[in-house]
Order: C-alpha cells, then structure tokens, then sequence
C-alpha cells in the first residue's frame, strides 16, 4: 500500500490548529463531565470510599472500550466517532485517576508515577510490535489499538498531573493552566523552530493538552474556596459540549497526516 492509499484510509483527523482546539475543549469536556457524574451525582468527593469513583471508572471504561471498538470496525474515518471516542478516554481518566488517587490512596505522585509507566510501557509495546510510535496511518486493527490505549493512559496521566500541579504546589487552577500553556507553548516552538522528532514533540503535545483541560475544567467548577469559580459542573458540561459540537460541524477536519509523515507524492 503506497503513502497516498494509506492516507485515504486514515481514520483519525490531520492534526492541524482544528485539532488541538478540539482536542483542548475534550480535555475540559472530560473533567467537568467527569466530575459531574462521580462528585454531583454520586457525592464521591465528599466520600472518596464511597463506591462514586469506581462506578464512574467502571461506567466510562465500559463506554470507552465500545467505542474504541467501533472505531476499530469502522471502515473509514468518522469525525463524529473519533471525536465521541476522545471524549470518552478523557472522562475514564477523570474517573481512574481520581480512584487511583483518592479511593485507593496512592496519591498525586504515586498515581502520576504509575501512570508515566503505563504510557511508556504502552508506547514500547507498540514500538515493538511495528517498529515504530509514529502516528503516520491509524488504519490497521493492531496499530488502532495500540494508539487508544496509549491515549487512554496518557488521558490519565494528564488528570492525575493537573491534579498534582494544581493541588500540591499552591500554584492553583489558573496557575497550573498557565505552565501547561507555557509549556505547550514550547513545545510549538520546538516543532517550527528545532530538529526534534515531530513524533516525539506530537506525543508531548498531546499528554500536555491534557492536564491542561483538568486544571481549567477544575477551575471552572471547582468552589470559590479551592480557587475554582464555582460553575455548575453539569450546565459547565453542557456548554463545553455545545460547543465542540459547533467546531466539529463548522470547521472543516479530514483524515489526514500526522507530524512525523511524509507529504504524499502529489
């Protein structure tokens, strides 16, 4: 299959500015959502043993796991699918992390920790299996389910450091959002401005946009006491999902090259 067939049967989106705006409000989408769900409706927060984090985790997991697998069955790429697919690994990480982290105690550094591992292991897997993490062409059974769970374990990831920096270095929500930007910021740069491996500065990109969406979600809907504005999470929710909506049905996306890609010959 020549560069130009394996283009045509991409099924996941070019990543452009589209794609990381997206992406960001996802991210967002996942902590309000999942907080609604655990915390609003089940009171999780105010008992962390109380069962709400482990049914939320076993709820979105479910979700995650049969979306992964129509997309997976899927015959082409779906803009609606995909983006429904992300969404649903950044709510499961909302929930995992937060059972990780308060349910069984393992904290902010512990879950972080474990999480890193996960990735990298996830990623090592993948590049042993097909020589390569590049994100070139999703299109294969194998490849696709190596790239959901490496996103699903970098979703986490990305919870349980929002968290951590929002939470364990007093720098707040707005605080952590703002080193997450700068360092999304350098990460951009990298890309215009270095030789550095596209795929590599493509992964960092990603697990940063991450706890990016946590620390603003957190401070959206977080009490006035903790530094968040106290938002309802549920209207908070709706509105972030409004709006995705909007710019997945406005602002043109096709399956396309990811960095690290050759330009398919004209």
């Amino acid at each position: 299959m020549t560069r130009l067939d394996q283009l045509s049967c991409s099924k996941v989106p070019e990543v452009a500015l589209t794609f990381w705006v997206i992406k960001i409000l996802a991210t967002t989408l996942g902590e309000t959502g999942g907080d609604a769900f655990t915390m609003t409706l089940l009171h999780a927060d105010q008992d962390a043993h109380n069962g709400g984090y482990l049914i939320g985790t076993a709820l979105f997991f479910a979700i995650l796991v049969s979306l992964v697998i129509w997309q997976i069955a899927a015959k082409r790429f779906h803009l609606s699918l995909y983006w429904a697919t992300i969404v649903a690994s950044t709510t499961a990480g909302t929930t995992m992390a937060d059972f990780a982290d308060r349910s069984l105690g393992i904290g902010y550094v512990g879950g972080s920790s474990l999480l890193l591992l996960c990735v990298l292991l996830s990623l090592a897997a993948w590049y042993w299996w097909e020589g390569t993490v590049s994100v070139e062409t999703v299109n294969t059974p194998r490849v696709e389910a190596f790239y959901w769970m490496t996103i699903t374990f970098s979703q986490t990831l990305g919870t349980a450091l929002g968290d951590w920096m929002a939470d364990s270095t007093g720098l707040g929500y707005e605080g952590g959002a703002l080193v997450f930007l700068a360092l999304l910021a350098l990460v951009a740069a990298a890309y215009y401005r270095t030789n550095l491996s596209h795929t590599l500065l493509f992964w960092a990109a990603f697990i940063l946009t991450r706890p990016l969406g946590a620390t603003l979600g957190d401070l959206l809907d977080k009490p006035i006491t903790h530094g968040g504005l106290a938002l309802s999470r549920i209207s908070a929710s709706l509105v972030i999902a409004g709006i995705m909506v909007v710019l997945i049905l406005v602002l043109p996306q096709r399956a396309g090259r990811h960095p690290g890609e050759y330009a398919a010959p004209s």
